[in-house]
């Protein structure tokens, strides 16, 4: 089975947080901050606009992106935890 998003929405994998700091201190899990960004690996078809056409998203799966700190809704999904968000939450691609 998998994770098909609708309209503007995208699924986007988190990559794993840091393990130690640049000055080489390792840190706790508790001390980790979820990553801002992450992979693009499922988008939607695109927003239906008033015309009745639908508007392509201007990412594709397999992009590297940054979102905001709160965007999207957690899902667990074959043992891995992803995000569905809109488009609108993506801040950047990654180049």
């Amino acid at each position: 089975m998998s994770v098909a998003p609708l309209g503007d929405k995208v699924v986007v994998e988190r990559l794993s947080a840091a393990e130690k700091t640049t000055g080489g201190i390792y840190l706790p899990e508790s001390a980790k901050e979820k990553p801002k960004q992450g992979k693009i690996i499922a988008v939607g078809p695109g927003k239906v606009l008033d015309s009745g056409e639908r508007a392509s998203l201007s990412v594709q799966e397999g992009d590297l992106v940054l979102f905001t700190s709160y965007a999207g809704t957690e899902i667990n999904h074959d043992g891995k935890e992803l995000l569905i968000m809109a488009e609108s939450d993506i801040m950047a691609v990654v180049g």
